[in-house]
Parts: structure tokens; sequence; C-alpha cells
């Protein structure tokens, strides 16, 4: 077996540690706020959520996921941004205490990123985390 093989087999456990309490569970930049709700008026439905959730898989461990939804569990984390509900998952809120959403528009940066403090390694991708 090859160094990089067994190096590769002996990767540590993932394990992302907060102290923030779920319910503030990610935050929109102005910026992503405004671009979201363009978004959801291009669909056409004022009840619909931008529902961000974190998910295992991806390069790094975990990745995230990002669609609109008008279902809200009873356990949800729901925050509003100006006119944009954002709605977590409890198992993903813990995983995104402290993150911003944002969105850019430019040349060389374009899209949505998170920014995650609790993500101990990403992936070039920059949708996945660990």
């Amino acid at each position: 077996m090859s160094r990089t093989s067994q190096a590769a087999q002996r990767r540590p456990p993932v394990s992302i540690q907060t102290d923030a309490t779920p319910t503030d569970a990610i935050v929109l930049t102005d910026t992503a706020a405004a671009k979201v709700g363009e978004l959801i008026r291009q669909e056409g439905n004022p009840d619909l959520a931008l529902r961000v959730a974190v998910r295992p898989g991806g390069c790094s461990g975990f990745s995230y996921e990002m669609f609109f939804d008008t279902d809200v569990a009873d356990d949800d984390v729901l925050q509003s941004f100006g006119d944009v509900k954002v709605v977590v998952d409890p198992a993903s809120a813990s995983l995104l205490v402290g993150a911003t959403l944002d969105f850019k528009d430019g040349l060389t940066d374009a899209g949505f990123s998170i920014n995650n403090p609790n993500a101990t390694r990403t992936c070039g991708c920059g949708q996945s985390f660990s």
C-alpha cells in the first residue's frame, strides 16, 4: 500500500465544535439577502424560504445545500433578514452557527459562498468542509 493510501486511511475523525446556540444558525449579508429576495420574487411565491442544510458527503466530509422550501418543521430554526426567511434544520444549525452567507457578482468571484468559522478544512470547490 502506498504512503498516500495509508495517510488517507488514517485521517482523523471529523469534528466541529461550537459554543454558540443553534438559534443563530447563519447570517445573510445584505447582498445575499437582496439576491435571495430577488430570486424568490422571480419564483412568484412569497411563501418560499431559503433552506440551508449541511449533509454528509463532498470532498471534505460535509457539503452545503441551499434550496427554496415552503415546509417548516416545528424544530427548524427560522430566521428573517428583511423579507427573506431562512430555514435550517436543527442538525445543520449546530454546524452553521456563526456562518455567513454572502453573494458576489464579479468577473472572478460570482455566486453564493458560505464562510463558516466552524470548518477546520475546506475543499477547493468551496461547497464542502469538515
